[in-house]
């Protein structure tokens, strides 16, 4: 499989696996699936889509690929996904694959696309040209704990008791239930070898935007959402209102409400005649509204949109690598010890960000998210996944788990908008009865802009990164028993 890291590819393996299936999946960044609980019953290959000796290697002696790859926060995500799918399409052919399973979106007839769905539309397109089988699965909205899409759309009607809209939506839509979408991926492994083609699949329900926001209120048990729709609102214009009021940055807001300009409804049911539907039939809307919000209340969102990683390449080279040399870095380092055991110092920075906050003058911090999130970054908004335990690569309000030492290393990457890369690591030692805590922000300028800020925000670093270290290990003393 490739993209295991994804929001999709991350909840079809287990799937798979239950279906009996042996996995192999190629990461950038194996340690991002380290904590995953299927890690140990599958085989992870290190590499990249866009290296042909890292396709070759990984499709060795495999009979089905799973194609779930999208590079849609790049600005030149239709050139990279095109590359990478006439690459994965040889090597298949040159591997003697047996079949190719790809999720793309469904393509509106007779209509302008976003660039969006013009790439997924053009990734299809290439791997039904080649010489292996390929099985194209084309969904709309899918609705589920932690999508891009469920998240706009819970956002947008819980914050919001009244908004003005873009008239398109108005535009029909037929959503479909995550558990739908795998359902239909895993029995793509098993459909006839002389199969090939592209295939809308589709929930019950056919609804505008509107009556999805008007559904989802009445689900929530919300009052009433009053929706005017307006010819004002470019899908651009719109996203950037997305970009404030929900956790979707700009980067992911805008294709997302570009796509939403066509009507996106299933042409027909033939998929109908190679997977049947499943034996209790499909979710309907109001249903898979239900399910989804059952998992957040229940802390059982085992992948998210935000697991994709939208920041540095892991070939950069990190100021805390041996090997980092040259150009300028700027440091601030705190040690701290304390009569809490490591372990309870362990538990409250890794329970660190989310609801639980930074441990350090909220307000700068909540400032600062929201600067971030005007220009575009991902702000604080994107919370945490677990209010307890983090996972390596998933994303930390604006920052990126980079690298987890469960219970003695934690490194944040920043992800927010800044003339520059930082990073945040947090360490816990043992010290005789108690632990040393140890914190150490870092910071690479990119050229004068980068310097410029860093001097500027460096007389709060005191309030900001002092409060931070003194309140972290004073929440771990306040457990201690008298």
């Amino acid at each position: 499989m490739f993209g295991a890291t994804g929001y999709i590819g991350g909840r079809l393996v287990p799937e798979l696996l239950k279906a009996g299936h042996t996995v192999r999946v190629l990461a950038r960044t194996p340690g991002k699936l380290a904590d995953a609980p299927w890690h140990d019953e599958v085989e992870v290959v290190k590499g990249d889509v866009t290296s042909a000796d890292d396709v070759a290697r990984a499709l060795e002696g495999q009979e089905v690929l799973y194609y779930l790859v999208h590079s849609l926060t790049r600005a030149d995500f239709d050139t990279v996904d095109r590359k990478a799918a006439e690459l994965v399409v040889r090597a298949a052919d040159e591997q003697g694959l047996a079949r190719i399973v790809y999720l793309g979106g469904i393509v509106p007839e007779g209509q302008d696309l976003s660039r969006h769905l013009a790439s997924r539309a053009e990734v299809g397109r290439i791997l039904l040209a080649g010489r292996v089988p390929a099985l194209v699965l084309q969904a709309a909205v899918i609705l589920g704990s932690g999508s891009a899409s469920f998240e706009m759309l819970r956002y947008l009607t819980e914050r919001l008791p009244a908004m003005v809209t873009p008239r398109w939506v108005r535009n029909r839509i037929q959503p479909i239930a995550v558990r739908d979408v795998l359902y239909y991926l895993t029995r793509g492994a098993e459909v006839a070898p002389e199969v090939r083609g592209a295939f809308d699949i589709g929930g019950p329900d056919v609804l505008s935007y509107l009556e999805m926001m008007r559904r989802y209120a009445r689900v929530a048990a919300l009052p009433r959402r009053i929706i005017v729709p307006v010819p004002v609102l470019t899908p651009w214009l719109s996203a950037q209102w997305v970009n404030l009021v929900t956790p979707v940055p700009r980067a992911i807001a805008v294709p997302l409400m570009e796509s939403l300009i066509n009507d996106v409804v299933c042409r027909d049911h033939a998929i109908a005649e190679h997977i049947p539907d499943p034996d209790d039939g499909l979710v309907g809307y109001d249903h898979a509204v239900e399910l989804a919000l059952a998992k957040i209340r229940d802390l059982d969102v085992p992948t998210r949109w935000s697991d994709a990683d939208a920041g540095t390449a892991p070939s950069d080279p990190l100021p805390t690598d041996p090997e980092w040399s040259g150009g300028s870095l700027y440091r601030d380092e705190r040690s701290l010890a304390t009569p809490a055991d490591p372990q309870t110092v362990w538990a409250v920075v890794e329970a660190i960000g989310g609801e639980n906050g930074w441990y350090s003058f909220p307000l700068a911090w909540s400032v600062r998210g929201w600067m971030d999130r005007v220009v575009g970054g991902a702000g604080l908004r994107r919370g945490r996944r677990d209010p307890h335990r983090l996972r390596e690569g998933e994303a930390l309000d604006w920052w990126r788990v980079e690298h987890l030492e469960r219970p003695h290393l934690l490194r944040l990457r920043a992800e927010m908008r800044v003339p520059g890369r930082a990073w945040l690591e947090l360490r816990v030692e043992p010290d005789g009865t108690g632990a040393v805590y140890h914190q150490r922000a870092l910071f690479e300028p990119r050229g004068l802009a980068g310097h410029l800020y860093w001097k500027a925000i460096a007389p709060f670093h005191a309030v900001i990164f002092g409060g931070m270290a003194r309140n972290i290990t004073g929440a771990a003393e306040a457990t201690i028993t008298p």
